[in-house]
């Protein structure tokens, strides 16, 4: 039983979820410059693919189960980490995983996780441009009745549970002296869920009692451009999964915590250049943290400029800790495809995994 089953059964009871991560994700301390640095190693969740996607995939494979569905399909670009994440944990509830792509700059991450696709042999939608999602995502809608398509990174109030159940998690690791309780958790956001999710998650677990500390400041850093990562949008996707779990019978916010944006800072100074291209600052970060005792992997366009930004407010007086940084980048290493398995694959997917400058 998870920490979110424990603290409100009847309303865990009424998500429908498909077990796939192996909980709680262990939680590490790093000494950075004389001082600690609590990590949530989320990138641990799963043997066979791991980070924060396992979250947001187990709600959603319940929903395409209690739907009846046979196919799930993620939507991202070609190095998505959700859509590697689908595909490879859909066999587990039952499901065909699918993806439907777009184009991003190259690094040796997402040809990573690219090459995984590849070798998966799934079915695959190559998209010249990210304006066409919604048309491609329409189209799959009505040629395939019997599927489930999920938005960019899962990010609706049915993924959002996966980290709002992890605040609970979180608070029970607090509770048994693993952490202290953190006064920021610093973390990537690209689609949002999971920003939106553990927002919403701290709030719902104080009013269940379980988080009896001060809110901590969820520090998103963004990965991806305005308006996706406007602190409008992440606040707004975390008021309405708290609306679904009032409807679903969980406990009613106290006074204190309705107002749910307050303790929601979207950091924008490590973005760089766009989605997908590495920082210097971010390169620097990884670096850096390669080299302490318990170190995550972290990957080079996600997690680094989170760590980036995270190595910045250590450094801060003003942000004395605790630090907590969600670490959210799959531990295990994805092999590549095979020869005949890249030539079947969409000419372009071709030319970005073989790609040499990354």
């Amino acid at each position: 039983m998870t920490a979110f089953a424990r603290a409100l059964p009847r309303l865990a009871a009424r998500i429908p979820i498909v077990p796939l991560g192996d909980w709680p994700t262990p939680v590490r301390e790093l000494q950075v410059h004389g001082r600690p640095i609590w990590v949530k190693d989320e990138g641990a969740s799963s043997a066979l693919y791991g980070g924060n996607k396992v979250r947001t995939l187990e709600p959603w494979f319940g929903h395409a189960r209690e739907r009846g569905a046979k196919r799930i399909w993620a939507i991202g670009a070609y190095g998505s980490n959700h859509a590697i994440a689908t595909v490879l944990h859909a066999p587990r509830a039952g499901l065909e995983g699918a993806a439907i792509l777009f184009p991003q700059p190259g690094s040796e991450w997402a040809k990573e996780n690219a090459g995984a696709l590849i070798a998966s042999g799934c079915p695959l939608v190559r998209l010249h441009s990210v304006v066409e999602v919604p048309f491609a995502a329409l189209w799959i809608a009505r040629r395939e009745p019997d599927s489930v398509v999920m938005p960019p990174g899962g990010a609706t109030t049915i993924g959002t549970f996966g980290a709002l159940a992890a605040a609970f998690e979180l608070g029970e690791q607090i509770d048994a002296g693993e952490l202290p309780a953190p006064r920021r958790i610093v973390l990537p956001a690209g689609s949002t869920c999971t920003a939106a999710g553990l927002l919403a998650g701290v709030h719902l677990a104080r009013a269940a009692g379980v988080w009896r500390w001060p809110l901590p400041i969820i520090h998103a850093v963004r990965v991806t451009p305005w308006p996706v990562t406007a602190p409008f949008r992440i606040a707004g996707l975390a008021r309405k999964t708290l609306a679904r779990a009032r409807a679903l019978g969980g406990p009613q916010l106290g006074a204190e915590s309705r107002d749910v944006g307050a303790n929601l800072v979207v950091d924008g100074r490590e973005y760089g250049r766009g989605y997908g291209k590495r920082t210097a600052r971010g390169d620097a970060a990884t670096d850096a943290i390669a080299q302490l005792a318990n170190a995550p992997r972290l990957d080079g366009v996600y997690s680094a400029k989170a760590a980036a930004a995270l190595l910045r407010l250590h450094d801060e007086p003003e942000s004395a800790g605790p630090l907590l940084f969600w670490s959210s980048k799959s531990a295990p290493l994805l092999a590549g495809p095979e020869p005949d398995a890249l030539v079947r694959a969409p000419r372009a997917l071709q030319k970005f995994v073989a790609r040499r400058r990354v």
